[in-house]
Order: C-alpha cells, then sequence, then structure tokens
C-alpha cells in the first residue's frame, strides 16, 4: 500500500491538473479553476510528502 498512495496521488494531481486546463480554455468561472488547481496541488504535494521518509 506504501508504494501505491503516491502515485495514486500523483495521477490524481495531473488528472486535476488537465481538468484544470481544460476549464480554462471553456472559459469556467475563476472560482472554479481556482478550486480545481488547489486540489491538483494538495494531491501533487501529498504524493510528495508521502514519499519524504521518516522516524516510523
Amino acid at each position: 500500500m506504501e508504494a501505491v498512495l503516491p502515485i495514486a496521488l500523483f495521477a490524481l494531481g495531473g488528472t486535476l491538473i488537465g481538468g484544470a486546463w481544460s476549464l480554462h480554455r471553456q472559459g469556467a468561472p475563476r472560482g472554479a479553476l481556482w478550486l480545481v488547481g488547489l486540489l491538483a496541488v494538495l494531491a501533487t504535494t501529498g504524493g510528495v510528502l508521502w514519499l519524504i521518509p521518516g522516524d516510523s
């Protein structure tokens, strides 16, 4: 499970970034772009933080 979660978070982040780009091209409201972009950043940051070695 430890190896799958960061990959899933990176995949989710990439999908959300693509979704934000698609929304931008379609002329979506700025609030929707910020929300999807923020979720993409959070997912990608979670994937990076999950890979940082820690004391366990």
